[in-house]
């Protein structure tokens, strides 16, 4: 499989609950991925946690969710982390 976004050599999908919605969770997120090489999108579930689906080099990854966490930290309560292939399908990052 060829990756469209060949920097894109892991993906995590983070899901973070706590305190997660209506307090600009998603629109800090985008603010923070503009710093790093990261492709993917973040979103509201109905369960009121946040998902976020992050594709790179996994330094990148890491060093984007740390400062995610620095950012958002007193809204998280907890995380659930998943590694998955990455699919090089996204072109930038956003909002779903």
């Amino acid at each position: 499989m060829t990756l469209r976004n060949e920097r894109a050599t892991a993906r995590r999908r983070v899901r973070f609950f706590g305190d997660v919605q209506g307090v600009g969770f998603r629109y800090t997120t985008c603010a923070v991925v503009r710093e790093f090489e990261i492709d993917g999108y973040v979103r509201n579930r109905s369960d009121g946690s946040v998902e976020l689906l992050a594709e790179g080099t996994p330094g990148e990854i890491e060093r984007f969710l740390i400062s995610l966490r620095d950012r958002l930290g007193g809204h998280i309560e907890r995380e659930e982390a998943f590694e998955e292939p990455p699919t090089g399908e996204f072109g930038g990052f956003g909002i779903r």
